[in-house]
């Protein structure tokens, strides 16, 4: 039988990767044009706090703020739009044309990025949290929560909602495609799988299943 509309649960594990703290924090991850943000839209639609990593790259890197100063100071004022913000998709093409500059621009965004993470996450209560890591496995950010949730879809599923998402050339998405974690590794560190290739109700029906373990997970660690 194949795993296209499957969706798995694995154990809950009886030893977690990180120290309890509360709320739990759950990672929210998959490949690009997976359906993460919708996956997390209908989390947040029932009242679970969100912590979108993707929001918060587009937050650092507003005008005035040190990540931008510091890209600018790196790439060139080149990479600027007439209006003062990051032109994202000249910066996009740039690090796909130029690999090694990719580290580059990691080495500026990823602790800016993890900087908002933690003190949006200190604001926010609830049982737990679904934190939105689109780059979970490539940054080695596994330890860092308490459940790995990944979101998942055949690879020809991906290139088709990218390419009619971004409206971009087939070369950069199969490049885009290809900088990311191999889709088996990305799943054999998934506590839970919802696999994305249904229709919007049966994507509710799996998000509703995993809030309710996720909430007998949390309340079965305070009763601890």
């Amino acid at each position: 039988m194949g795993r296209a509309n499957c969706f798995r649960l694995h154990p809950v594990p009886t030893e977690p990767n990180v120290k309890h703290q509360k709320p739990l924090r759950i990672a929210l991850t998959g490949g690009i044009a997976s359906g993460k943000s919708a996956v997390a839209s209908e989390f947040a639609r029932l009242g679970v706090p969100i912590v979108d990593l993707d929001e918060l790259a587009r937050h650092v890197v507003e005008p005035g703020q040190p990540a931008l100063m510091a890209i600018v100071a790196r790439f060139g004022k080149g990479i600027l739009s007439a209006n003062g913000r990051l032109n994202r998709g000249q910066l996009r093409e740039r690090i796909f044309n130029h690999p090694q500059e990719k580290s580059a621009l990691e080495a500026i965004l990823h602790p800016a990025i993890r900087a908002a993470q933690m003190a949006l996450a200190a604001q926010l209560d609830g049982p737990y949290q679904i934190h939105v890591v689109p780059l979970l496995i490539e940054t080695q950010g596994q330890s860092l929560y308490d459940r790995i949730l990944v979101v998942d879809c055949d690879r020809d599923t991906q290139l088709r909602r990218l390419l009619g998402r971004d409206n971009i050339r087939t070369q950069l998405a199969e490049q885009i495609l290809a900088t990311q974690a191999d889709r088996k590794e990305r799943l054999k560190y998934a506590d839970d799988v919802l696999e994305n290739t249904g229709d919007i109700d049966e994507l509710v029906a799996k998000v509703g299943v995993l809030h309710r373990l996720y909430l007998e997970l949390a309340i079965a660690r305070a009763s601890e």
